[in-house]
């Protein structure tokens, strides 16, 4: 079968083109035709060995697959060790949810990774109460495009977008932010402000990291809480002082998707609401670009340089 490889760590350039040895399903696996695999941020991670856990050589990238088993059902998984990037790839049977005719590949595959991380994030980290003021960072990613929409469709009073470009924040506008502001962290605070009437914020979600995190810090109300849930700034978390939290009986957490699916709750029923809500027109995942499978050094480069927005999808 065709796949892409990685042989040794480093950019986009180590995404390989290669033939592979057809994979065999052990008995909790099903083996299925990939039809579409999912771009993820955390790929670029993986490929230049900065992600968490690591990622042993050579591999498949590739951590989200929509295809059809041997039984002719079409099937939205997780693999996080990894083969997607591939025409075909076995799949954990006990993830593997039937998806809706109403929902596209790209759609579902953007509420596997992003959608779920969207969801947890603002539900259980966060604990979006009804009326709150919440702050998306990098508003029109993959995760950004979903929370905004999901903490709307959750009750949030206002919903302020912060993102690079104005055609990202007149998307972040379009799906359902009150005010979107530019990302510019000379003006971070003072914008974020502004766009609440002067008002600290309740909730802010963050994937940059660095000194955007740390921007965000200085805007946050009383009970407020940051959530971090990527390094896209690729500057590390830095280190928060509780003290100074404790002043203003703030909250700093960090989020990562894959021990929460393990968690009571984590996987099939928030997934299934996601499955319902987009089935319905109530949420619309944002798809980006799609990729052939020999252009995934593309997508990867273009995903670094803040080319795109919304899901990027690779097609083998």
């Amino acid at each position: 079968m065709r796949a892409i490889q990685v042989s040794r760590y480093g950019g986009p350039e180590v995404l390989v083109p290669t033939e592979l040895p057809t994979p065999v399903p052990a008995p909790d696996q099903l083996l299925v035709e990939v039809s579409a695999a999912g771009v993820n941020y955390a790929d670029t991670h993986r490929t230049d060995g900065s992600y968490r856990g690591g990622s042993l050589l050579p591999f498949v990238p590739g951590v989200e697959v929509v295809g059809r088993a041997a039984d002719g059902r079409r099937l939205l998984a997780p693999i996080f060790s990894g083969g997607g990037y591939a025409e075909e790839a076995v799949i954990p049977a006990a993830r593997a949810v039937e998806v809706p005719d109403e929902v596209s590949d790209g759609q579902a595959l953007a509420l596997l990774v992003q959608g779920l991380t969207a969801w947890h994030v603002l539900r259980n980290s966060a604990r979006l109460a009804p009326g709150e003021t919440v702050v998306v960072n990098a508003a029109a990613g993959g995760v950004g495009t979903l929370a905004i929409q999901l903490a709307k469709f959750f009750g949030a009073g206002r919903v302020i977008a912060v993102a690079s470009r104005p055609d990202k924040r007149e998307l972040a506008i379009n799906l359902g932010a009150d005010v979107a502001v530019n990302s510019s962290l000379d003006s971070y605070a003072d914008q974020v402000l502004a766009a609440n009437d002067g008002r600290p914020v309740d909730v802010i979600l963050d994937a940059t990291g660095g000194k955007t995190l740390l921007a965000g810090l200085e805007v946050l109300a009383g009970f407020g809480r940051l959530v971090s849930y990527g390094n896209a700034a690729r500057e590390g978390r830095p280190l928060v002082d509780i003290g100074v939290l404790a002043e203003g009986n703030q909250s700093a957490a960090a989020f990562w998707l894959v021990p929460a699916l393990e968690y009571p709750g984590g996987y099939a029923e928030p997934l299934a609401e996601l499955l319902r809500l987009t089935a319905s027109g109530t949420i619309s995942p944002i798809l980006g670009g799609e990729y052939a499978l020999e252009e995934s050094r593309q997508a990867h480069e273009d995903l670094l340089a803040r080319r795109t927005t919304g899901k990027l999808i690779i097609r083998p």
